[in-house]
């Protein structure tokens, strides 16, 4: 099957394997990540925002390193990219863990390494999937790469809730569980980094303009704001709502994180379909009003129901709005179909990319000091008023009859 989608000289198959085992590793690794902070390095409610705004600024500054690197082609900045990921999750593995001030920074520290190079792999992997494969073949290939990718951290997650389970049978508690997953995907890291060394440097350089503004992008600008501020409000504090507000174990968040990840791989498609027939602005309108819902159930679900119902209502709704996110596919498509060339949409996408993550660093802070202060139910009624904003907005959009002809584009990593 692979054969029909990747040219004859291709050799896909060790950029495909690199794929399989970085995403296990990122599995591994995100599986633990907001337990580890907050049972090992005790990072609050407050701090939990402060690190969520230095792990994004790489996401931010995507742009501009991915425009230094302008001399290498997109195989070598993918390897480099790969090799800093393992820079940061070693970091972690042989690094101090503790509530001093010394070991959190440190641990911040190896976390915004391991983002930025998850952040400078995510675009370049795209342009890359898409050369190995034949001319007509190029959303195919990407398909395979999003499978792979998704596959692979459904499996982290998964090994993550096995092996916390076993811990719990065997007594084995405390940071040492968390040095035996970072060391598991650690290993896997490495195993990419080598598998990657032997992949053939090719000549394919894609276009890394700095920054792209024009004035009929405006839209897709704002969107990126209301998705980046309402997305950050989940990324960063629903997991750590469940950690803190209902005692969530390792196992329950990993579990999650499968869930997640599996729906997206049968429902990404699915949507994909919605929003060639249905339209770009059905999907960006209705997604966030179902958003509302969800935000409003887990900020006051712990007031409506008793506590072990209120905990399933609040992980049913992690689950949903990580559905719901998928649909930002969609800003994807209606920039496609307004764009003026491919050079154009990929430079209009990545500017995007910062200016989502421009919004993403200050709600970041923003958000622990509203929890902190007031409680999680006005900060997920704040994620709510977002999602009515983005809908409003939305519902300005004019849209091309020409729409229809489009397919969906990859949706953007959360």
């Amino acid at each position: 099957m692979l054969k029909g989608i990747y040219r004859d000289n291709a050799k896909q198959g060790r950029f495909l394997w690199v794929l399989a085992l970085s995403g296990r590793s990122y599995g591994l690794y995100r599986g633990v990540q907001d337990n580890f902070l907050a049972e090992v390095v005790h990072i609050s409610k407050f701090e939990r925002g402060i690190v969520e705004f230095f792990r994004e600024i790489p996401g931010l500054m995507v742009i501009l390193i991915l425009a230094a690197m302008y001399r290498f082609a997109e195989s070598r900045v993918f390897k480099i990219g790969t090799a800093i990921m393992l820079a940061g999750i070693l970091g972690l593995l042989f690094g101090p863990a503790g509530p001093e001030f010394s070991a959190k920074s440190l641990v911040i520290l190896f976390m915004v390494i391991f983002s930025a190079g998850e952040h400078i792999i995510m675009p370049v992997k795209s342009t890359i999937s898409m050369d190995l494969a034949k001319p007509s073949q190029g959303g195919a290939s990407l398909g395979v790469t999003n499978a792979l990718d998704q596959l692979g951290r459904i499996t982290g997650y998964v090994m993550v809730t096995l092996l916390f389970f076993i811990f719990g049978r065997i007594n084995f508690s405390g940071t040492p569980r968390y040095r035996v997953v970072f060391g598991a995907s650690a290993f896997l890291v490495v195993a990419a980094v080598f598998v990657s060394l032997a992949m053939t440097e090719t000549k394919l350089k894609g276009p890394r303009r700095r920054f792209y503004f024009h004035k009929k992008f405006f839209k897709f600008y704002m969107l990126e704001v209301f998705y980046g501020a309402r997305k950050q409000i989940f990324l960063t504090f629903a997991p750590y709502v469940l950690i803190l507000q209902y005692g969530a174990n390792t196992s329950v968040i990993a579990l999650l994180y499968a869930i997640c990840s599996g729906a997206g791989f049968i429902i990404s498609p699915l949507l994909g379909k919605l929003i060639d027939r249905a339209g770009y602005k059905f999907v960006m309108v209705t997604d966030t009003l179902v958003l509302v819902v969800v935000c409003l159930f887990y900020g006051f679900s712990h007031r409506i129901f008793p506590e072990h119902i209120a905990f399933l209502v609040v992980c049913v709704n992690f689950v949903l709005d990580s559905i719901i996110s998928l649909a930002s596919m969609a800003s994807n498509v209606y920039v496609r179909d307004i764009a003026s060339s491919q050079e154009e949409l990929t430079a209009t996408l990545s500017t995007g990319i910062s200016v989502n993550h421009l919004i993403s660093i200050a709600i970041a802070l923003l958000g622990g000091w509203i929890w902190e202060r007031t409680g999680i139910e006005v900060l997920f009624s704040l994620s709510a008023f977002l999602g009515i904003m983005n809908s409003v907005y939305a519902a300005t959009i004019k849209v091309r009859p020409a729409v229809k002809n489009h397919s969906a584009t990859a949706g953007k990593n959360q």
